[in-house]
């Protein structure tokens, strides 16, 4: 690390200190502050004032808002679809992998609600994020992501329309299909609100009973 910038004290400079600590609480008060503001509306100062320390310290650790956004990204990343993307890519049975996709997702994102629509956004304006966002989910890149999950997806599907027990359809439509109707109701969380007439209670109760119902009315809509 290089040597810390210095700040001034009553006239004189005084050297601020690695702090790994400090580093930390940096990084959990951007995260707070860009998931629910995004990257244009989030202001360092206010970073600064929830992290507890002056706007010198956190420009040493991350010198610039854009690189502070882009630590903040990773770790949204990490957070949204890593152990979505193992169970699709395991060998367990398309009707369990369903299952626990939705119950995943569904329980991440009741926890986290503001975290779809920062991850859409960020995409959205920043295009070239796209894959880091892959990266920081897998390890991997996205050229050896894609064929693990959808090869193993479309081997159960195939195996399943020769046997007659579902429709034909593209892995690459099941897996948006999926995920789509798991994270819609977080995306569009203020206007499903309004129009629904939901409080914070009666969204949970919303998403406990699509916690239920969801995998099932997913696998019967496949159904010859």
């Amino acid at each position: 690390m290089t040597k810390p910038s210095d700040q001034t004290r009553g006239g004189r400079p005084v050297a601020l200190q690695p702090d790994e600590r400090a580093e930390q609480r940096i990084l959990d008060a951007a995260h707070t502050v860009f998931v629910r503001r995004g990257t244009a509306g989030a202001r360092m100062q206010e970073i600064a004032e929830a992290a507890g320390v002056n706007q010198a310290l956190l420009h040493y650790y991350f010198r610039s808002k854009d690189r502070l956004a882009e630590a903040v990204f990773r770790r949204a990343a990490m957070q949204l679809l890593p152990s979505v993307i193992a169970v699709l890519a395991s060998k367990a049975d398309l009707e369990e992998k369903v299952t626990r996709v939705v119950q995943l997702e569904l329980d991440h994102l009741l926890r986290t609600p503001h975290l779809p629509g920062y991850i859409i956004s960020e995409l959205t304006h920043h295009p070239d994020r796209a894959r880091q966002f892959i990266s920081a989910l897998t390890g991997v890149t996205p050229e050896h992501v894609r064929p693990r999950v959808l090869r193993t997806l479309g081997a159960q599907i195939r195996q399943r329309v020769r046997r007659g027990s579902m429709r034909p359809i593209a892995p690459e439509q099941f897996v948006v299909n999926l995920l789509a109707l798991c994270i819609f109701p977080f995306a569009a969380r203020p206007m499903l609100e309004v129009m629904l007439g939901l409080d914070h209670q009666r969204f949970a109760r919303f998403v406990a009973r699509r916690r239920r119902e969801l995998a099932p009315f997913f696998l019967r809509a496949l159904r010859p």
